[in-house]
């Protein structure tokens, strides 16, 4: 018999959601068995599925020992000494600057590999170990809260990937992001010149088996619009390469990558929608991306976080070498 007292960071979740989240392998007709059997007991009586947890609501499983994995993590995350790039930090959040390259979840950009050595290779991996390291997350005192990334980027796509720390802050942020009150705004270097600012439209799909997308001008059958807004700071006459703020009003996979190539203005190193040999002799063989800047409007006890703008190191952002005359600090305020 196993027993779960709610935290904080359990509460407020259905009964079958903490149950899925805290066994492992359990099928969700074994899972409604145990309760309809009340070998699964809420606060000592009869449980329901849909019972809404509260902190401090007790529950007991008398459930296979099978169900429960073992409890490695802990002694795996010390042995992680890397300690990642934090732009900011505070008890409920962190702002990662992620580096190009490196894989924010296993199985993103439809990598198959699920090795534990490939997991710890991961940004998640690295942030949870930095936790647990730091003494902010004990893995075993939580049933089924793990801190959380709120967006993501691509692998080779350079910069801020948001952490929720506890499950209000992953609430809170999620939603904002679903809402657009968090402002994204990226850099990057396309073909050709570009003038002013512009607000794109158009329709996009996903290939889920070559993890692609395609953009179209018009609604077809599965597709969902996507909608860029872009201004021009900067132009490379020798190069024909324009530098661009773009903000993001709809986030789809690949979204800028994708659309910036069907207007015919591909980014620079950009090797999925777009080829040119030319800019592996720049030494560029990955799109040159980066999240630069996140600006939050955020309610109640998290207001705190709002109206500021947080920001890379201008050092970070590699492709900027092509652009002397740009000045970083006056951008991003």
């Amino acid at each position: 018999m196993r027993t779960f007292t709610i935290n904080r960071n359990d509460a407020g979740q259905r009964l079958d959601k903490f149950i899925t989240k805290a066994t492992e392998g359990m099928p969700k007709s074994l899972l409604y068995k145990f309760i309809r059997t009340k070998r699964i007991k809420l606060n000592g009586r009869k449980a329901h599925e849909n019972d809404i947890l509260a902190e401090g609501d007790v529950i007991e499983m008398y459930v296979p020992e099978e169900f429960f994995g073992g409890s490695e993590a802990a002694t795996d995350y010390s042995r992680v000494k890397t300690v990642p790039d934090i732009v900011y930090e505070d008890e409920n959040i962190l702002l990662c600057n992620k580096k190009p390259g490196v894989l924010v979840h296993l199985g993103d950009e439809g990598d198959k590999n699920t090795a534990d050595a490939a997991e710890r290779e991961t940004l998640i991996f690295a942030l949870t170990a930095y936790l647990v390291n730091k003494g902010e997350y004990d893995p075993d005192s939580e049933a089924s809260f793990v801190p959380a990334l709120c967006n993501r980027i691509d692998r080779n796509t350079g910069g801020i990937v948001i952490l929720a720390k506890n499950a209000a802050a992953l609430r809170a942020v999620n939603e904002a992001i679903r809402e657009n009150r968090v402002e994204k705004r990226y850099l990057c270097a396309v073909h050709g010149k570009l003038n002013g600012e512009k607000t794109l439209s158009a329709w996009h799909s996903k290939d889920y088996k070559t993890n692609t997308v395609r953009v179209f001008d018009d609604r077809k059958p599965g597709t969902r619009e996507i909608i860029t807004k872009y201004r021009a700071i900067d132009y490379n006459r020798e190069l024909n390469l324009t530098l661009l703020e773009v903000t993001l009003i709809t986030g789809r996979t690949h979204q800028i990558r994708a659309h910036m190539a069907h207007i015919g203005c591909p980014l620079l190193g950009e090797g999925k929608y777009a080829r040119n040999a030319a800019d592996r002799k720049l030494g560029f063989s990955s799109q040159a991306l980066y999240s630069c800047a996140v600006r939050f409007t955020l309610p109640d006890e998290f207001a705190y976080l709002s109206g500021k703008t947080y920001t890379v190191r201008e050092k970070d952002v590699d492709f900027l070498r092509l652009f002397p005359d740009f000045r970083f600090d006056k951008n991003f305020r």
